[in-house]
């Protein structure tokens, strides 16, 4: 081929030019504009002059000429001779063909502009929010709690970054979540594996990134790939990036998933978490509860609160200093908690204070100490016998069961038994070594009434009943609803007594097995993502919850409340408190009997006003933080690697 003509080259460069879209179009039409207005005028004012001299000359002439164009009305009232109308019409008929194109040009350039938006591709630029990476159920959990956590501050914004359609997230966010209040949420589509999506959620200005698990197969891989793509990014502030946090499902990827994450990130073990939520809820009825309400934010959570003021006070002079907060724990410059420390400890003023109250913004010291009625308070009772070998059937399997009998086996006393009952093969297989545990087997249909009988449920005192693996969450849901009313059944037909504790997996479902009264529902999905919200707005309440779920140190428990008040007698709160700091534990709150199967509370109350008048029954529970005597807990990563290593090697 020869070289190309001009006409070629010029044709080459005009169409690239169009090609730019709306801008260059608008500049061609606006040069067609100029162009047929300059034409007419000049020729106006050469073809007719006595028109051109009653019209201004060539300005005037110019001026009518762009009139014309624009507003083709304007000739109606035109006077003059023929060449000069007729180059009035040329100018008024070329308007029309100019001004149509550019209106279409215009339509369609706004309605690409709002395709565009639509599509959620566009950069932001935010300051201090929270950006979440991929979408699952638990969005909707994330971005309730978050609306309810940044109530107290002016504005606040949520960011969310999934491959799903801008405009269906942002449906079924307001469906699923409804009003956020001061909370802002912006949706962006974009796949979190891809350095280049990242981009779009302005990562750097970012006050906290929650990578969340997709519902597939493997979800551990997406999370670790995604927490990948945030280690291999060019941060602005590569010393101040955001804080991080997910969760894997299986322990031995922990170490992967740390590793992709950096220092800056905190991961967690979430089959861990609801397994030891499921092992203490069992041993005491309302536990479950207790944990909801202290990860939700819609009722009491722990803040970090450092107090200078209180430097020389000890920490049980400390625990009515907060008008409406109450004192659970310190935590020292080096990072070390101490749930529960002993009440002599001297406050040096360094530490923080770790204060459960309804919102930070209500962690104020109090000018007066609350009255405490001493008369009230009881005689410290004679040391509780030690607890009999239990017995405890498990209803159902899933692969949470293994990692929930070991951990069972470390908080049962030896001699101890637990039976299975489940659709699936004989699952012992999978179990280590265990030390206090005594396992059975039985292949069994938990629905069905009459294999159930079989059993002989009355002869047990606990019942864990754990969510199917074979079938959808829903489904699942429906088997485990059917179990519950059966067991109740058998309790009141053979009028006996035992705890029951459920794992189901849609906090939906829990409302509707509240008919079945049992003890307690843990909802391991809204759990986790509860954690993760709390860890996403402070990433040191991980150590407190690792130290109050793990069997060693300090837990929470329920106790009789004839063990720190006499029965029906009028006290109040700071009095409960008082009571409690004579035996060395941090009372957070109380469960009432009477209320322990009325939703949403279930008769738990935590951290009330301290001088409100209380009175106890004697089948009232106080809700304490206190010492297992277990011995000195391992640290957060240390356990984790201890886990990992285990899950690893039983694999």
């Amino acid at each position: 081929m020869g070289r190309p003509s001009w006409r070629e080259r010029w044709r080459y460069w005009f169409d690239n030019t169009m090609a730019r879209g709306t801008p260059a179009l608008i500049g061609w039409l606006g040069l067609a504009s100029a162009v047929l207005v300059l034409v007419v005028a000049t020729l106006a004012e050469l073809l007719a002059p006595r028109d051109s001299d009653e019209n201004g000359r060539w300005p005037g002439l110019v001026w009518r000429s762009l009139l014309r164009t624009l507003d083709p009305g304007t000739m109606g009232d035109d006077t003059g001779t023929a060449p000069f109308l007729g180059l009035m019409l040329t100018s008024t008929v070329g308007g029309i063909f100019i001004v149509s194109a550019l209106i279409g040009v215009l339509t369609n350039g706004l309605n690409n502009k709002i395709a565009e938006l639509r599509k959620g591709r566009s950069r932001i630029i935010e300051q201090d929010h929270t950006v979440l990476l991929g979408w699952s159920e638990q969005v909707f959990t994330v971005l309730a709690e978050l609306a309810e956590a940044n109530q107290s501050r002016r504005r606040s914004c949520v960011v969310v970054l999934a491959d799903l359609d801008k405009v269906e997230m942002e449906d079924l966010i307001r469906a699923r979540v409804g009003d956020l209040g001061r909370t802002r949420v912006v949706c962006r589509h974009g796949n979190p594996l891809k350095v280049v999506d990242l981009e779009l959620v302005s990562l750097d200005t970012a006050r906290s990134v929650m990578v969340l698990s997709p519902p597939e197969e493997d979800p551990d891989i997406y999370v670790v790939k995604v927490l990948l793509s945030l280690g291999n990014r060019n941060w602005d502030r590569p010393g101040s990036r955001p804080h991080i946090v997910a969760a894997v499902q299986d322990p031995s990827n922990l170490p992967a998933a740390r590793l992709a994450a950096g220092p800056s990130a905190r991961v967690i073990d979430a089959d861990d978490v609801a397994i030891r939520l499921v092992v203490q809820a069992h041993r005491q009825s309302g536990l479950s509860t207790v944990y909801t309400d202290l990860l939700d934010f819609k009722g009491h959570e722990f803040y970090l609160k450092p107090e200078p003021a209180l430097a020389g006070t000890t920490f049980g002079e400390a625990l009515c200093a907060y008008e409406l907060g109450v004192p659970v724990g310190l935590r020292h410059p080096n990072g070390h908690v101490a749930l529960n420390p002993p009440m002599d400890t001297v406050l040096t003023g360094e530490e923080e204070v770790i204060v459960l109250a309804e919102d930070d913004v209500l962690i104020k010291l109090a000018r007066h100490r609350p009255q405490i009625l001493r008369e009230a308070i009881a005689e410290p009772p004679p040391p509780h016998p030690e607890p009999p070998p239990e017995r405890t059937l498990i209803l159902g399997w899933n692969g949470r069961g293994a990692q929930m009998v070991t951990m069972l086996d470390e908080f049962v006393r030896s001699g101890s038994v637990a039976d299975l009952a489940a659709r699936c093969p004989d699952p012992r297989g999978e179990l280590g070594p265990l030390e206090n545990l005594t396992v059975g087997y039985t292949r069994c249909d938990p629905t069905d009434r009459e294999q159930l009988d079989e059993l002989d449920v009355a002869s047990y005192q606990k019942v864990i009943v754990l969510a199917d693996a074979d079938a959808d969450p829903d489904h699942a849901d429906a088997r485990t609803l059917i179990t519950l009313l059966h067991l109740r059944d058998i309790e009141e037909r053979q009028g006996v007594e035992y705890s029951i504790v459920s794992e189901i997996h849609d906090d939906a479902n829990r409302e509707i097995a509240q008919v079945t009264r049992a003890d307690d529902f843990v909802v391991s999905e809204r759990l986790i993502s509860l954690l993760l919200t709390q860890l996403s707005e402070n990433r040191h309440i991980y150590e407190v919850f690792h130290d109050l779920l793990d069997h060693r140190g300090s837990e929470i428990y329920l106790k009789p409340a004839v063990d720190y008040l006499l029965p029906d007698a009028p006290a109040n709160f700071a009095t409960l408190l008082e009571a409690g700091r004579g035996r060395g534990e941090a009372v957070i709150g109380y469960r009432l009997h009477a209320a322990f199967h009325r939703a949403p509370h279930y008769g738990v109350v935590l951290n009330p006003d301290k001088t409100t008048p209380l009175t106890l029954g004697a089948d009232d529970l106080v809700i304490v933080i206190a010492d297992a005597g277990g011995g000195a807990k391992p640290h957060p990563d240390e356990d984790l690697q201890d886990r990992a290593a285990s899950a690893a090697s039983s694999s």
